[in-house]
């Protein structure tokens, strides 16, 4: 590369350590000295986004760092963390000091905006990949597992789904990144990580996961996790207005079921806390769905209006 590791680092990636933010030593040693408040448990996550599978290889730098860091802070919020810090291992074809800027400016932004520090991380030389390590914060035993879920439970899901599959078809039909409508474009590129819709649920829902691979894949984990099954009311799904209105109803349905990239939280909550979460949304302090429920036979299925149940061949995305 034409500058090194150590000038890239400190030239786009070394921000100043606020007062309060629990960094005892960040950027620039051999690793990161944090603390955690007593009382707290900490939660650590990683995700790796690669060019071209998991976002278009061309999109914006600022783009692409916003998507990578929210698509990681979504994984906490799954578990009712609140972000705190993350690391970052970028792997670079080249040191185009203009990309770089743009995206350590994004990269910057949504860590100002859901206040977390970076710490840490790497930097090589490779086809383009963004790797972060997110770590967060949530009193001790109130975490939400995959695994809490009992039969009879209901099964919610926050916002509305389809989006960033819509978005990804509009990209592909216009032949470039960006998406034909504004909303759709924001779903895919700057997906909102459910962070305060996740606190609300702290002691009410038994179970939660990220709508990342698809509803019907992300809420067969939970349901493998608990050893149980669920079943959908397909006629109950949220779906993206914007999705719905450009393709239709039926491919909307498709899309929330199966496509993924939505980053919604799918979460249960045991029938006798259902009153509590009904409250949390009548009074605006939860935008989430009833679609379902869990039961006692392992599989997820849909429901049809008809009552006819759906036979569906893909369930979500597939990483292999």
């Amino acid at each position: 590369m034409a500058s090194d590791e150590f000038s890239l680092i400190e030239r786009f990636f070394r921000y100043g350590v606020g007062p309060g933010d629990g960094v005892r030593i960040g950027i620039g040693d051999d690793g990161a000295l944090l603390s955690v408040t007593p009382g707290e448990e900490l939660v650590v996550t990683v995700d790796t986004l690669v060019a071209d599978v998991h976002f278009p290889a061309a999109g914006a730098a600022a783009d692409i760092a916003q998507r990578a860091l929210r698509v990681n802070l979504s994984d906490l919020a799954a578990m009712a963390a609140t972000p705190r810090w993350f690391l970052l291992a970028l792997t670079l074809p080249a040191a185009d000091e203009h990309w770089l800027a743009e995206f350590a400016s994004g990269l910057a932004e949504a860590a100002n905006a859901y206040g977390c520090t970076l710490v840490g991380g790497d930097t090589t030389r490779g086809p383009l990949a963004v790797a972060i390590t997110a770590l967060g914060t949530v009193p001790a035993g109130t975490a939400l597992p995959r695994s809490g879920a009992a039969a009879g439970d209901w099964v919610l899901v926050t916002g509305s789904l389809g989006g960033a599959a819509a978005a990804l078809a509009e990209m592909q039909e216009r032949g470039g990144c960006r998406a034909g409508s504004a909303d759709l474009d924001a779903r895919y590129w700057r997906p909102e990580p459910r962070l305060a819709e996740a606190r609300a649920l702290r002691g009410l829902a038994s179970a939660a996961i990220d709508v990342s691979d698809g509803l019907l894949a992300d809420l067969g984990h939970i349901a493998r996790a608990s050893g149980l099954g669920a079943e959908l009311s397909l006629e109950a799904l949220p779906l993206d207005a914007a999705a719905a209105a450009r393709f239709g109803v039926e491919r909307a349905r498709e899309w929330a079921l199966g496509a993924g990239d939505d980053y919604e939280l799918c979460f249960t909550v045991a029938p006798q806390r259902a009153g509590e979460v009904q409250a949390l949304i009548a009074a605006g302090g939860l935008n989430a769905t009833r679609i379902g429920q869990v039961v006692a036979e392992t599989g997820v299925r849909v429901r049809d209006r008809h009552g006819r149940w759906l036979d569906i061949a893909q369930t979500g995305y597939r990483h292999f």
